[in-house]
């Protein structure tokens, strides 16, 4: 047969996702400051967008609701066609951190300094709403001071030489956000063009600064400066002091021979180490946490079922300016200007349809969610069923992930608290007497409930754990409770065993 080369028409059929279908797919998974700032950009390249006035959103008075019985609720009562909104109007770890070493300390979050300090600004969510004459309180408040210029007024009055004064600037900048002085000294000293008595004569006039800790260079100077304030540091807080791995392992009968104290000394000492702040930078860790908005809000209904409604803050207001296009699309003068319009108006419905369809697909998905676990929000962890992205995605009827999507960096207002939604997808732990599957944030619940009423006497080890859970239909491996355990930085029963029999002979 001869080879030849000829032409052929063929036609076929494929799934081509466009620029527009590409963006949409991107809308669901943004979290609402990130598609505030998309709409925001997209109102200043389209002048047919516009935000909504909130006397003309109708948002906040008609949020989407849904009554979702525990048992009943289908996913179509997850939306009415006729709602207003709808289509016109759419928002160091420390390496030996002491926290760690003591985490069922009930003191450890009042020990962090006086210093520490939170600046809170409440946020309007009102969007392009002002007052001319109203004025925001936090925008009078003084800005938090920062580590660095903390450190830089004490710099000022504590070197009158503008040589030492240099290279107690030189450290500050090696400062990292805990306070520790992380910079090299002979790498200082050789840039400077000193020797390294000099940096280390400025380290130690900087060690003086408030708070008491800083310019440490790991954790055990850092605790070595705080207790020499305080007169101390004596020879067995020293010894202490060098030896702070052994006080992660809670291997208190080698502490008590190497510092050469018997067990009430040991444990007067730990409760000085305790009150020493390991981070004392942090105060200074400067800018308030930005709050969680919730994408969706649930709430219990008179007749047993829950009200599940999109929170009217995470919702865009935005609208297309038809009047404004009808106005100017008689005076385009040339084809290029009518083609800006049509396509400016083009992407204005698009995006109004898409916000339109974003805000009803979260919805849907919050809905099957709620429906799924109603046990949960009824009586707690414990109730929280085994669930999968498939479950959900076939439920409602969509892809896993479009689901994915939709559950990533999205919060759920809960009468038991704020939750992401990712949060209501677990694991499934089968039972061990052949009964319905276990969730393993349940089983987690159940470990720290188990370890947290063990007794001194009776300290339980990981087999005794897997055993009792068992008992109590959980048929789970005894490297599973030990991974759980490690994963709430519970330590092991030896561990625990060691710090319980020493805090009871306390009288603890």
């Amino acid at each position: 047969m001869a080879l030849a080369a000829k032409l052929q028409l063929r036609q076929s059929q494929s799934l081509v996702m466009t620029p527009q279908l590409m963006q949409s797919i991107r809308l669901l998974q943004f979290t609402h400051i990130e598609l505030e700032r998309f709409i925001d950009d997209e109102i200043e390249r389209n002048p047919l967008l516009e935000r909504a006035e909130p006397q003309d959103d109708a948002v906040s008075d008609q949020a989407q609701k849904i009554d979702a019985a525990p048992e009943t609720a289908t996913a179509g009562d997850w939306f009415e066609k006729d709602t207003a909104w709808s289509a016109e109007a759419i928002s160091e770890k420390l390496d030996t951190s002491l926290e760690n070493l003591f985490p069922d300390d009930p003191g450890t979050s009042e020990r962090l300094g006086p210093d520490l300090t939170a600046q809170w600004k409440s946020a309007s969510g009102n969007g392009s709403a002002s007052s001319s004459d109203g004025f925001d309180v936090g925008d009078m408040a003084a800005g938090a001071i920062t580590l660095r210029e903390h450190v830089a007024e004490q710099v000022a009055l504590a070197f009158a030489d503008p040589a030492a004064r240099l290279i107690a600037s030189e450290l500050a900048d090696g400062l990292d956000e805990a306070g520790y002085m992380r910079a090299d000294m002979a790498e200082i000293a050789a840039r400077l063009g000193t020797d390294r008595a000099a940096v280390a004569n400025a380290l130690a006039v900087c060690q003086t600064f408030e708070p008491t800790g800083m310019f440490a260079r790991d954790l055990a100077e850092c605790l070595s400066l705080q207790l020499a304030v305080r007169d101390r540091l004596d020879p067995a807080m020293k010894a202490l002091i060098a030896n702070l791995e052994l006080l992660a392992r809670r291997d208190f009968l080698t502490l008590k021979r190497i510092c050469g104290v018997d067990e009430e000394d040991l444990l007067d000492m730990l409760a000085e180490i305790r009150a020493l702040d390991p981070r004392p930078g942090m105060a200074f860790s400067g800018g308030a946490s930005d709050a969680i908005i919730a994408d969706v809000e649930v709430r219990a209904a008179n007749d047993g079922s829950w009200v599940i409604e999109l929170n009217p803050e995470t919702l865009p207001r935005v609208l297309v300016d038809h009047i404004y296009f009808a106005r100017v699309s008689p005076h385009a003068k040339n084809q290029t200007e009518k083609d800006f319009l049509a396509e400016c108006l083009q992407n204005a419905n698009w995006l109004t349809r898409s916000l339109d369809q974003r805000a009803k697909t979260i919805l849907k998905v919050a809905s099957e969610i709620v429906r799924q676990q109603d046990a949960f929000l009824v009586h707690g962890v414990r109730h929280l069923r085994p669930l999968n992205l498939r479950t959900v995605a076939d439920a409602i009827g969509m892809h896993e992930s479009t689901v994915s999507r939709v559950t990533a960096n999205k919060y759920m207002l809960t009468p038991r608290g704020v939750f992401e939604l990712r949060y209501f997808f677990t694991a499934s732990i089968a039972s061990s007497g052949g009964g319905d599957a276990h969730s393993s944030e349940a089983v987690r619940d159940r470990i720290k409930q188990l370890i947290d009423e063990e007794k001194p006497a009776d300290v339980l080890s990981d087999d005794a754990i897997v055993d009792m859970l068992r008992e109590s239909g959980v048929d789970i491996a005894r490297r599973t409770v030990a991974k759980y355990r490690e994963g709430m930085n519970i330590p092991s029963s030896v561990q625990r065993r060691r710090e319980k029999r020493a805090l009871a002979s306390a009288g603890r």
